[in-house]
């Protein structure tokens, strides 16, 4: 399918997809504020982590699907879509009765999520040449800065004065005045042909990549189901694998996905995706049971990371025509990784400001290598590979955030097991488990000291990765002057390296 979008009515159309990335955005920080006050009401406080997994494991899953899907059907229709799904699974949420059925409409939620960042993102490469596009994007990281500022606060105003519910049914307005707003601004213009959509390819992805999902977020599973489930994802991956290279329209090009350009920035953001997880789950823990600050202090230290990923994004197209596209990607892998680093000088009597800066730079290089790589991405296809392009980048950032908050709770365990196996670490574990256990932690120097020596090597683990990510981001091809010349020019020698 060949297509293109009307750009006379490009600022309503940014309109509604601020308002549906909002919509989005906002989500994870309102739900987890109300979440205590819910499960009070609900009961099943084991399935509580549930209650985000399926969201995740329903939005990573169909990314990929979505992308494609826009690609053979058109952005419109997909996006629309999905927020309704997205809208019936926010209103049913208000209505759940039980643990079991709030994560079974969180689920779908998910499924209708999924449609909306990728196919958003498309969205704006189909309307914008590759020198405004920065701008734009930096307007749309804006939407995420708000977001986590504004949601805890609605959480909490929501739960203290209404009910509960509203958090999900707030999302309906938003979504409907979202619909109206592509229905009558976003023009596609697009020349039919027949479809062959790629079923069996979609139920295999869906299947390896849920197995591989719940292994991750389940360890505690015995070795019995979770062996289950690694063989699971095995033959379901490998059957996808057969499928694919022989399906006509594959739901995942092979041949896309291994070009060079596109496998190397999915590698690069799926690593960074690893640190950063690390640093917004490990940080706050740090800043209250280490450095014996409250939430609040703790929450500063991350929002320095807010600030600074909106705030590379919307300078990056002032980088971009000055330094071009090379440089500027080349600068975000080296800050990157020097924002690690920070958290390695991290002491019981150091500043919070010390991690607020770590987390800045960190913040500031994931928004340059980020924009670039999509960027770079969707310049190096056509129309009807675009969906399917950035729908990988949003894919491999979700699957490094799962990966990484995985493997470095892993790497904490393993510390505090390795700096005492005894009886401190069995209060330790105590103390994690109880509602103002962090902040009791550091009156007691034995135990704040083991919990120091454990968070340091998670903090070890952000390193490595943030480390791995420069190195595979120098491995992105991009020509010197990249960004300062015609899009399609840019494309082409970014593929010919």
């Amino acid at each position: 399918m060949t297509g293109s979008a009307d750009r006379s009515r490009r600022p309503l159309v940014i309109a509604s997809i601020m308002l549906a990335t909002f919509m989005v955005a906002i989500e994870a920080t309102i739900v987890a504020t109300a979440m205590p006050r819910i499960v009070g009401q609900l009961g099943g406080f084991t399935y509580y982590s549930w209650v985000f997994s399926a969201f995740l494991l329903a939005q990573s899953t169909t990314t990929v699907i979505y992308g494609k899907l826009s690609d053979i059907f058109g952005r419109k229709p997909i996006l629309i879509g999905g927020i309704l799904i997205f809208l019936v699974g926010s209103a049913l949420a208000g209505f759940a009765w039980s643990m079991a059925s709030l994560i079974a409409f969180r689920l779908l939620q998910g499924l209708g999520a999924g449609a909306i960042q990728p196919v958003t993102m498309t969205v704006v490469g189909d309307l914008y040449r590759l020198e405004e596009r920065a701008k734009v994007q930096g307007a749309l990281a804006s939407v995420w800065a708000i977001s986590a500022v504004i949601g805890p606060l609605a959480g909490g105003i929501i739960v203290d004065n209404i009910s509960w519910a509203w958090i999900f049914w707030i999302n309906l307005p938003i979504g409907l005045l979202t619909i109206l707003g592509f229905v009558l601004f976003l023009h596609e213009s697009i020349t039919p042909r027949e479809a062959k959509i790629d079923y069996l390819g979609t139920i295999l992805f869906s299947i390896s990549i849920v197995s591989l999902l719940v292994i991750l977020t389940e360890t505690d599973s015995g070795a019995t189901i979770l062996g289950g489930l690694g063989l699971l994802f095995v033959a379901s991956g490998v059957l996808f694998l057969m499928q694919e290279r022989r399906a006509p329209e594959p739901i995942i090009s092979i041949a896309l996905w291994s070009q060079r350009l596109i496998a190397t920035s999915n590698a690069a953001t799926l690593l960074a995706g690893m640190a950063l997880i690390g640093l917004t789950t490990i940080l706050p823990i740090y800043v209250q049971g280490v450095l014996g600050r409250s939430p609040l202090v703790a929450g500063f230290t991350l929002t320095m990371l807010i600030v600074g990923w909106p705030l590379a994004v919307m300078m990056s197209s002032r980088l971009f025509r000055n330094f071009g596209i090379r440089r500027t990607l080349r600068v975000g892998s080296v800050i990157f990784p020097a924002g690690s680093i920070f958290l390695l000088f991290l002491t019981p009597e150091s500043s919070p400001v010390l991690a607020g800066v770590g987390s800045f730079l960190m913040g500031f290089g994931m928004g340059l290598i980020s924009l670039t790589s999509i960027v770079l991405v969707q310049e190096s296809v056509e129309w009807s590979m675009r969906g399917s392009a950035t729908a990988s980048i949003i894919f491999s950032r979700s699957l490094g955030n799962t990966l990484g908050a995985t493997a470095l709770g892993a790497i904490l365990n393993v510390g505090i097991a390795h700096f005492d196996s005894g009886d401190l670490a069995t209060k330790l574990h105590d103390l994690l488990n109880q509602p103002t256990g962090l902040s009791d932690l550091s009156s007691d120097p034995a135990i704040q000291s083991i919990f120091d020596h454990s968070l340091h090597w998670t903090f070890w683990g952000v390193v490595v990765v943030a480390v791995l990510t420069f190195v595979t981001t120098w491995l992105i091809p991009v020509s010197r002057d990249a960004g300062r010349r015609g899009p399609k020019v840019d494309a082409q020698e970014a593929m010919s390296h």
